[in-house]
């Protein structure tokens, strides 16, 4: 077996593991795979956690007695090898947990019917262990579909995402190394476009600065409180024009991990940006607070351009660090 295929098989067993887990189990389930030293990163309230039993009680506990007969729906299914100096193998899952949601999560009121949460994992794997963990929910996504959305409307749509267009994303097996290079490289490319229009002092057009290397039809996925677009030009207004213009100040912060498989790839960092809220903002004032947002990014390529893109943002933490406690807010309405 290759590197990559040792790691996802851990993954795999990993995720088979928490399959059977209850909310009683789930510690001896990540106990399983996970190093008993294993940091995991969770998106507000769960944050840095370490260890299965501190992972289990902070998130999957709460969850899984939430959530009644959960179910994986994975979409994407990658590995690779990070490029950036932290190093390491690593194993990327997306999809939705499926569940009936019949108890109180976070102040979030269940509704006895089927829900989907949009989720993305990271799994570093050393040996046959899991060492480092990320695993970004979107509880805003939640909110909105269980009618309890606390926020103005989003610039983009709101839906329950689907997997890539091509049907194509559970690399279960070795992909070509030439083309995990060449999305690695386009990736990489794609961010250093960004980083040129943002300090040139004769820009490119945001269509022009897009071109180069999206496809002119890409579908960005954005996370709930932005919402999805589709096109060029509609990810330039209801997504690009309203973050660059409204969002001043920003800091890139550097990633924890980047690498590609096959025609995809993808990273994420902790935080990725900085920010100060300068103007309205998913239909909030200006808070002239500085905010930073943990992002998730996940692309498949089609030929030379990329063609879709999946995006998930730590939006609770962003709100909470401009002062907007979003969970106390349910919590009192639930009272």
């Amino acid at each position: 077996m290759t590197d990559l295929s040792r790691a996802k098989a851990c993954v795999q067993a990993h995720h088979a593991a928490m399959a059977g887990a209850t909310h009683d189990t789930v510690a001896t389930a990540l106990g399983q795979h996970l190093s008993p030293e294993a940091t995991w990163r969770g998106m507000h309230p769960f944050h840095v956690q370490t260890g299965p039993e501190a992972i289990a009680a902070t998130f999957w506990t709460p969850f899984l007695h939430a959530m009644a007969h959960v179910q994986r729906r994975e979409d994407i299914f990658f590995a690779g090898h990070n490029h950036l100096e932290a190093g390491g193998t690593w194993v990327t899952s997306m999809g939705h947990f499926m569940a009936l949601f019949d108890a109180p999560f976070l102040g979030i009121q269940p509704t006895g019917k089927i829900v989907m949460v949009r989720y993305a994992e990271f799994s570093r794997v050393d040996g046959d262990q899991i060492t480092e963990q990320a695993l970004f929910v979107d509880l805003l996504h939640l909110m909105a579909q269980v009618g309890q959305y606390p926020l103005p409307n989003m610039t983009a749509a709101q839906l329950v995402q689907p997997g890539p267009r091509t049907h194509d994303g559970l690399l279960r097996g070795d992909q070509d190394p030439d083309e995990s290079a060449r999305t690695l490289a386009l990736v990489e490319r794609m961010i250093g476009s960004i980083n040129h229009a943002n300090s040139a002092e004769n820009p490119p057009t945001p269509h022009e600065e897009l071109a180069e290397n999206w496809h002119e039809d890409f579908v960005w996925w954005g996370p709930t409180g932005i919402g999805a677009t589709f096109t060029i030009d509609r990810y330039i207004e209801q997504h690009q024009r309203p973050f660059r213009t409204q969002l001043g100040a920003r800091k890139y912060n550097g990633h924890i991990a980047r690498f590609a498989e096959g025609a995809y790839g993808g990273f994420f960092g902790w935080a990725n940006l900085t920010m100060e809220c300068s103007g309205p903002y998913m239909g909030l004032p200006p808070s002239s607070r500085h905010a930073d947002m943990r992002v998730v990014d996940i692309y498949r390529r089609d030929g030379d351009k990329l063609a879709e893109n999946w995006i998930f943002i730590d939006m609770l933490h962003f709100l909470n660090m401009q002062g907007l406690d979003v969970l106390a807010q349910l919590d009192v309405r639930a009272r």
